[in-house]
This record gives C-alpha cells, structure tokens and sequence, in this order.
C-alpha cells in the first residue's frame, strides 16, 4: 500500500502539484514570520545589551505615584547630590547621569531629519580627560554650552551636516540654532538605529531643557575591580532613597528582553492569524483535490479491495499521498518563508528603521513547518480517505461518482441551517451587551455562523449561481453549459466557493469597521472643535507655554487657548481618591474653540470653578453645583467647585479648570495642545502666517479640520493595505483552489468534451465554458463573502456604539463592487489554463477515455 500511494503521487504530479502550491503558501507565511520576528527580536535585544556596555549598577526614578512626598505624579529626578554620594561609595569605579527628551533635528531644507518619535537629545557629561565615552567623537569635540551641540553621525550624513555648521533644533516648540562643534558615533544607540537623531547639549543645557538644575533620568554606574554587580547593589542600597529604584545591569537586560519578547509575540500572533487564514483556506483545496483523486481511482480502489485490502489499508494509502504531499510543501514552504522573513526584515529595517543583526532559524521554526505543512494535510485528506474505504466494491465498480443519499443531503442541510440560526441568535444576542462582555457570544456566533453557511453552501449554490443564468444565456451554449456544470457537483462548487468566500468575509467585514471607525473618530475630531487650527508637537510631546503666547500675538489670531495636563489626585464622595488629571484652559475663549454639550451648567471658569465630563462625574459620584476636594502637583491641597457638566468623548473629556489656578501648581507647565481661531478662518495664507510665526519649526504640526480628517484616514487606510496584504495570501489560495478544481474537472469531463467538440462546439465555446464556469463559481463565493462580511462588520459596528457617541455606519459600496470584481477576475485567470487544457483536447482520443 505504501508503494502504491508512491505510485500514485508520481503519477498525478500536475495535479497534485497545485495542492503542494496551496500548503506551501500557508506553511511559507508561517516560517516566514517566525523567522522575521525571531531575527527582530534577537536584533532588538542585542541592540537593548548594548546599552547598559559597562554599567553595572542602575538608578531610576520609581514609576508611578510619588508617595514618599504625598504628591500625585511621578518620582522626583535624580539629583547632583545622590551622584556625587553615588561616585564617592566604596566599590564604585565611575558614576554617570544622564537626562533625555524629545529633540527634533531639521535639515537645511527646514524639514525634519529621521523619525520624529525615535528624535532624542540628551547630556554630554565629560570626565577628567573631557571626554564622554558614551559618545565618541569621530570629528570636533563635545558641545561646553548652550550655543553648542555634538550630532550622531548617522543624522550628520543624511542630512549633510559638518563640524562648524548651525543646526536648527526644537525640543517643546521654539527653535533654537546651536553651532555643531562634533559629530560622534552611535552605531550603538538604540535610536539612532531605529531611524531617528542623537543630539547631546552640554550637562546644564541638558538638564535646563529636560528637567531641572542639577536633575538626571539616570545614574550608571561602574563597579570598580573585583566587585560584583550585586555587591555593588547593596553597597549602594543606603544612599539611594526611596523614590528611586535601584537595579543591576543583569536584570535590566532580562527585563528588557522579556519585554521585547512579549513585544514581537504580539506581532508574531497578529501575522499568524493570517498565516492560519490562508492555511485554513488550503484545507478545502486539499480535501477537495484529494475527494476528486479519490472518485477518479474509484474502481482501482474497488479492485484493491476485491483482491484483499481492508478499509484501514485504503485509508492509509490515502494519507501516505498526503503525507508525501505535505512533506514536500513543508521543505519548499520553509525555504520560501526564509526568504520571505529575510525580505520582510530588509524592507521593514529601511522603512522603519530595525536595527541589524544576524537571521534567526529557530528549531522550532523548522519544526513548525513540517508539523503544519504534514499535519494540515493529512487531517485533510482524511475524510476524502475515509470516504473511500467505505464504498463497497461492487458500487465503485458500476459508477465513478457516489450520488449523495437524500437522507445524507437533508442530514447536511438540516445541520448547517442550526448552526447558521445559533451563530445568528449568539450574533445579536452579543449586540445587545457592553463591548467588553459580547467578545464571547459574537465570536462563538460568527464561528457558527460560518460553519453553518459551509455546510449549507452546496444548498445555495443553486438559487444563487441561478440567479446568473439570464447573464450566462447571453452567452449561448457555452453560457449555458456553464451554469450546468458548476451546479453539477454542488459539493464541490461549495468546497470550492468558500475558500474565495473566507478571504472575501474578513476583507469585507474589515473594510466595513474600518470605514466605521474612520468615520466617527473623524467625526469626533472635528465636530468637536470650533477652532480653525490645532497646534501640536509631532510626536505629541508637550509644548512649551511660549508656543501659545508667540500665537496670540500673531497678527490675526483672535482666541487662543491651551490645554494644558498636570497630574492630580481627586477625592471621591465616598471618601476615597484617585490618581488623576486636570486639564488647565483659558477661561474666556474656551467656549469659543471647543462645542460640548453639557447635561448641567455651562462655562464658567472663573476663580476655583470647574467643569468635568459626564463619565468621570459618574465614576466619582460627584453632581453639578458641589464642591470637589484635589491635591496639586506640587502636594498643595484646594477645593473646585463644578459649575458644570459637559458630554465629553475620546478626544476632549476630563476635570477642566483656568489655567490661573492649575499653573502656579505645576513644576514645568506645559501644554498638550494649543487651539486657536484666526479673523480670516482657514487658509493657506493664514497657515503659511502662523508657521512663519513659530519659527518654521519642523517638529511643531499646524493643523486645521481637513488636515486632522486627513490625518485621521492616512492612518485607516496604511492600516487597511497592510491588513489587505496579508489577506491577499488567503485570496491566492483560493485562486489556486479554483485552478486545481477546474483542471480537474476538465480531466473528468474529457469524454464530454470530447463529444461536445464531435457535434460542432468549437475551441473558443470550450475555453468560454470553462471560463464562464469559474467566473460563476467565483462570484458564486464573492456573493457569500460579502454578504457574510457586511453582517460581521455590522454587528461588530453595533459593539462600538457604546464607546463612540459620534457612531456612524459606513458601508464602503465602492469597495464592495471591487470585491465582487475582484471574484469575477479570480474567475477569469483561474481558468486561463483549465480553458485552454480544456481546448486543447483531442476529440477522438477524448471520446475514447475511460
């Protein structure tokens, strides 16, 4: 039986050559991502170990609430204090702070230079030798003031900067223009090597433009000889005080590296489910081409089991085919997949900036492709196989294909439609729940929904491929016999149908939530805002507080306001608190830049009044008119008084005062954004005038409603196409599925074409035949899938309601007709081969075929 099932696959390797094609698809996309994540995430962690090069010992700032000064908001900084104790304890070789932000770079054309969220600057801190080791200089010298910088090397030659050249730089909005005195090297620096720019100022400007003076981040710190990191840890426990953490260098690298792991394990999954999409798709091509081998060897397999063998031998022979299948799917898919992750990386590391490193082939890579590549396709020519072994000899002997029992097409029929009434019923029951409880019965809903239209698409194929008869009849006779024969076999027009139906469903509902979302968080975004411009920081880090004094003055601007966010801690009516935060405006023009409505009171930001958003009044139990107990930033204790309370959402929402009472409060005001409105509305005159006005700053974005919608679908719709592009490998399995199915088809129907050809049909009716048959087919799925993907984008359209108040429907009808084009063109170059196979045929030697 094993040298039969050999046999077998060498002797029908054309045919057997599309289903390789299938699982080779899925197995490649699997390998190939696991190689691309592994070969990142080793890339990453490398880079991340090279950060703590010579460091022992690290101190930071605890994360969170600073409770040892009973302030809201984070730790203090480290202070010049702590690091002179720090060098001076026993067993420290060298002590070291550091301080970073944000820090834009523009070219000499005035744009910005890298990726703006990867933008650092940070201090360059010399020793005895005035020299910084972190930053070697590869031409000039460190920067000693405020007038002076040193630049990364990387960021120099893209942007054509020298030693002597003038820089123009941005750190929370106004420019200034240091001279560069060196340029070193950061091949090291975990953002340089993710596209972005070094900067290092000298330590007093550092400190001066990213906290305080005498203020650091961080200190490292190097042990001396023969001291271990532990040792140094605890030698250095006493002098650190509470509100900083205190950690080797050993375990920041292993939390780091867990963090990256759970990183990249996230994207590892995303790109899997679309791995397990396009594998999934694959199933119904191999069970579907290995039920057609097996109907067409019906009698060999009779004969056989005449002579002796039992079902379980026929069974066995089947899955040895599929195993040599699978196995020869796995080794090529695994060697494309190498190559795929290997050109993923390559790409993603130009575009995105993913530092370098080593391609990684993980042992379980390798035995993830051979496990998915054997195991999918043994499982699914199991059935075909098992089929087999159950017809009775002398049944396989009279007739090549078994007709399905009545009773076995009721049982069928019977069974997809409960399944499809329960996934409907889990379906709207979900919709009628919050968001966070209705991910159960909405995805037990859709799976069944699914697998009841499955198992009920050879009862639709019917009705639905009838409907395009009058079209089909415009064809004439070939027309004709093309709706004939893909209604033929209902069973498999179905198996062929829902693969291209699957991909069809998740590019559909995906469009339809995507098209949703964009919609109501645009709408939420500008009809929210009576200003005509928002001004903000690229990377939306906080502005500096001269950014909107520099806008009211400019000539035409006639109200400004910020919106300025300061950590606080709320009390509750029950006596409780919360860490929050309050959200400083201007008072006066407030009312005329932002459109709320409020379910209480109004605007009336004089004094200590407050207004606060309705869902944050109904967390904290507090109602319009009372009076609302904070502590600052700065640990001073006040009382607010609500004066009213507004509909907030996603963008503007929180406890709002003057900025007269929450600034004296704060340690470093700053603003999250500035909105402002202008005499002359919105324009390009007007935008041109408010650039100029700050500097022409390339880290600062001026924005007006169309640029924030713009905004808005940019990201939608790189969102989409990448979505679309990994989908796109489950619609080229369906393609090849319809290719397999219709070449087989052809080999079965040769006699009849045979004898079509004998009566008068000429070449060109045969290939229309064949093509109109896989253009039914495949809008036959494309039909399926779209209306399946309109009612899961619908539903889960429904889920968001609660979560946006701007909800609004979007069905993309443009992109649906594309879809079913799309279907129809599968159609069209699936059976460029089968029609001209099919065509090709000699009639006599065709006629004469068993």
């Amino acid at each position: 039986m094993f040298r039969t099932a050999l046999r077998n696959v060498l002797a029908h390797k054309a045919r057997l050559l599309m289903t390789v094609l299938a699982v080779m698809l899925g197995v490649s996309f699997v390998s190939g991502t696991l190689v691309f994540t592994d070969s990142v995430s080793q890339a990453i962690k490398n880079n991340a170990s090279t950060n703590y090069k010579d460091v022992d010992v690290v101190i930071t700032p605890k994360e969170g609430r600073n409770q040892e000064e009973g302030k809201p908001g984070q730790a203090p900084k480290l202070t010049q204090d702590l690091l002179d104790k720090v060098g001076a304890t026993t067993g420290v070789k060298s002590a070291t702070g550091s301080i970073s932000g944000y820090t834009a770079v523009a070219d000499k054309k005035g744009k910005l230079v890298g990726d703006g969220w990867a933008s650092t600057g940070t201090n360059y801190l010399p020793g005895a030798d005035g020299k910084d080791s972190r930053y070697p200089m590869e031409s000039g010298r460190g920067p000693k003031n405020a007038n002076e910088i040193a630049l990364d090397s990387k960021t120099a030659e893209r942007a054509g900067y020298k030693v002597g050249d003038t820089v123009r730089l941005s750190v929370n909005g106004p420019v200034i223009t240091p001279k560069i005195t060196g340029i070193f090297d950061a091949d090291d620096n975990g953002s340089v090597s993710a596209g972005g720019t070094l900067v290092t100022f000298d330590n007093a400007t550092a400190q001066k433009q990213f906290a305080g003076p005498g203020e650091y981040d961080q200190i490292q710190v190097s042990a001396a000889p023969g001291t271990s990191q532990a040792e140094l840890r605890d030698a250095l426990a006493t002098a650190v005080p509470k509100t900083a953490d205190l950690d080797t260098a050993d375990k920041l690298v292993a939390d780091q590296e867990k963090d990256i792991d759970a990183e990249t394990s996230g994207i590892k999954t995303f790109m899997l489910v679309f791995a397990g999409v396009a594998l999934f798709v694959g199933i119904f091509i191999i069970a579907n081409t290995f039920t057609m081998l097996v109907a067409q060897r019906s009698k060999e397999i009779a004969l056989m089991r005449a002579v002796g063998a039992s079902r379980k031998q026929i069974t066995r022979s089947v899955l040895a085919e599929a195993f040599f299948v699978g196995l020869v799917a796995a080794v090529v898919g695994l060697a494309a997949g190498i190559g795929i992750g290997v050109g993923m990386r390559s790409i993603l590391g130009t575009n995105v900036g993913l530092p370098d490193g080593p391609t990684v082939i993980a042992p379980a890579t390798v035995v993830s492709a051979f496990a998915v590549g054997i195991i999918v396709t043994m499982l699914s020519a199991w059935l075909p196989g098992r089929r087999a072994a159950k017809i009775p000899p002398v049944a396989a002997m009279n007739a090549l294909h078994a007709t399905p029992t009545t009773k076995g097409l009721v049982v069928r029929n019977t069974i997809g439609a409960v399944f499809s009434g329960l996934g409907i019923a889990a379906v709207l029951y979900g919709r009628t729940m919050a968001a966070s409880d209705a991910k159960l019965p909405m995805g037990l809903g859709a799976a069944l929904l699914v697998i009841g239209i499955f198992v009920l698409t050879p009862l639709l194929s019917r009705p639905v491929i009838g409907i395009a008869a009058p079209l089909l009849k415009a064809f004439g006779i070939s027309g004709k016999l093309s709706r004939q024969n893909a209604v033929r076999n209902p069973r498999r027009t179905a198996a062929t149908a829902s693969a291209l139906m699957i991909g069809l469903t998740l590019l559909t509902g995906i469009t339809v939530i995507a098209g949703t979302l964009q919609k109501s968080i645009d709408k939420m975004a500008t009809e929210a805002l009576r200003s005509d411009y928002v001004v903000s920081m690229a990377n939306q880090s906080p502005l500096s507080p001269e950014v909107e004094k520099t806008l009211a003055k400019t000539d035409g601007v006639t109200a400004t306001t910020p919106l300025r966010m300061s950590p606080t801690e709320v009390y509750t009516t029950d006596g409780g608190s919360r860490a929050d935060q309050l959200v400083g405006v201007n008072g006066k023009t407030i009312e005329d830049l932002v459109k709320l409505d409020f379910a209480a009171g109004g605007w009336n930001l004089t004094g200590d009044n407050a207004v606060v958003d309705t869902d944050t009044a109904k967390a904290y139990g507090w109602k319009n008119g009372q009076s609302v107990d904070v502590t600052y930033e700065d640990g001073k204790r006040g009382k607010l008084n609500l004066v009213g309370v507004y509909e907030g959402n996603e963008m503007i929402k929180g406890l709002m005062v003057d900025t007269s009472v929450l600034t004296p409060h704060m340690k470093t005001p700053a603003d999250f954004q500035v909105m402002l409105k202008t005499s002359d509305g919105v324009s390009e005159a007007t935008k041109d005038k408010l650039v100029k006005a700050l500097g022409e700053n390339p880290a600062i974005s001026v924005d007006d409603k169309a640029d924030i919608s713009k905004a808005i679908g940019g990201i939608f719709n790189m969102i989409l196409n990448m979505l679309y592009g990994l989908l796109a490998m489950a619609v080229l399995v369906a393609v090849i599925g319809v290719i397999n199915t219709l070449a087989m088809s052809v080999f079965e129907r040769r006699q009849e074409i045979g004898m079509l050809r004998a009566i008068g049909l000429d070449r060109k009716g045969i290939k229309r035949m064949v093509r109109l048959e896989a253009i039914a087919i495949s809008v036959f799925g494309g039909v399926l899938g779209i209306g399946l993907g309109l009612f899961f984008g619908w539903a889960t359209g429904e889920l968001l309601k609660s979560a946006l108040t701007t909800y609004t429907l979007v069905i993309p009808w443009g992109r649906m007709g594309i879809f079913l084009a799309l279907a129809g063109v599968v159609g069209v170059l699936a059976a460029l081969w089968p029609a001209r196979r099919a065509a090709k045929l000699n009639m006599l030697e065709a006629i004469k075929a068993e």
